[in-house]
């Protein structure tokens, strides 16, 4: 991802957002043509130079301050994710090229997977891989035993199994969620080649994920709400929290739990319950074998 690039694009879609009458300021007649702020009136409502803020927008503009940057999120109305994604752009960390190996699961984490089977869980890795799953999870979400590597990622289960759609009775509001945090990624690393990869499927074979990608928008996955239609239980509405793992910046732990007492905890303890079953299944054989 070029950096200067995205800096311009992210720049100009906030600018469109915002009028400039919501900032107080005359508009003479004339067509404008640009929606939104000009480059201009943001530079003037912010306190810096209309030249400084071209440089800015392009990228161009070195040492760039924090408060320069916080006037302009300001101005712009930026919500803390995006002044985040802002600053990332405009000022990035200089990260020493490396090469990246595949990520792995320690093994105690996925203890602490298996350690939860009342509780949906699984990790997170870059660019929204599943690293690890506990039984649960994979009942409520995806047979992710069942998958190749490369499509137990999020953003792909998403975008290309047309099951998603029914999956997710709110899919728009999913997709939001799941772009604004694979774009805040991208801010994190824009050398990454995978990430490269990934973006360039979803956009040649989903318009869906070409639109949302066009939008700019950004989201770091903390927590929330989303509601899931089993085909076999019906819907369960969870909220969701992530943590970090200790020593795996780039990993998250996702946890699903329900309102007690409410519909939904009833569907996910049956889900639970018939997971449980499974698991007792198959650790003792349907037959038993003939002596030899």
């Amino acid at each position: 991802m070029d950096r200067r690039a995205e800096l311009t694009d992210f720049l100009k879609s906030r600018r469109a957002r915002v009028q400039p009458e919501d900032l107080g300021l005359k508009v003479f007649g004339g067509r404008r043509r640009v929606s939104g702020l000009r480059r201009e009136e943001l530079a003037q409502a912010a306190g810096v130079s209309a030249d400084y803020y071209v440089r800015l927008e392009q990228g161009r503009a070195e040492n760039v301050s924090q408060e320069i940057l916080d006037a302009v999120a300001d101005v712009l109305s930026l919500t803390e994710d995006e002044r985040k994604h802002l600053a990332l752009l405009a000022k990035p960390v200089r990260r020493a090229a490396k090469r990246r190996t595949p990520e792995r699961l320690r093994p105690g984490m996925q203890r602490l997977l298996d350690s939860m089977p009342d509780v949906p869980a699984f990790v997170l890795g870059r660019r929204m891989d599943v690293l690890g799953w506990n039984r649960l999870a994979a009942a409520l979400i995806a047979d992710f035993d069942g998958l190749d590597r490369k499509q137990r990622n999020i953003p792909r289960l998403l975008f290309l199994d047309p099951a998603s759609r029914d999956f997710y009775p709110d899919w728009e509001a999913v997709a939001d969620e799941t772009v604004g945090y694979l774009r805040m990624y991208a801010g994190r690393y824009p050398t990454d080649p995978e990430l490269t990869e990934l973006i360039g499927e979803l956009s040649i074979q989903s318009p869906e994920f070409r639109e949302h990608w066009a939008r700019h928008d950004v989201k770091d996955k903390t927590f929330g709400t989303k509601t899931q239609h089993h085909p076999l239980v019906g819907d369960i509405t969870v909220q969701y929290e992530t943590l970090q793992p200790p020593g795996e910046p780039d990993q998250l732990l996702v946890t699903y739990t329900v309102e007690p007492g409410s519909t939904s905890e009833q569907n996910l303890r049956l889900l639970a319950s018939w997971t449980a079953a499974d698991r007792e299944n198959s650790r003792f054989p349907a037959e038993t074998p003939e002596l030899p």
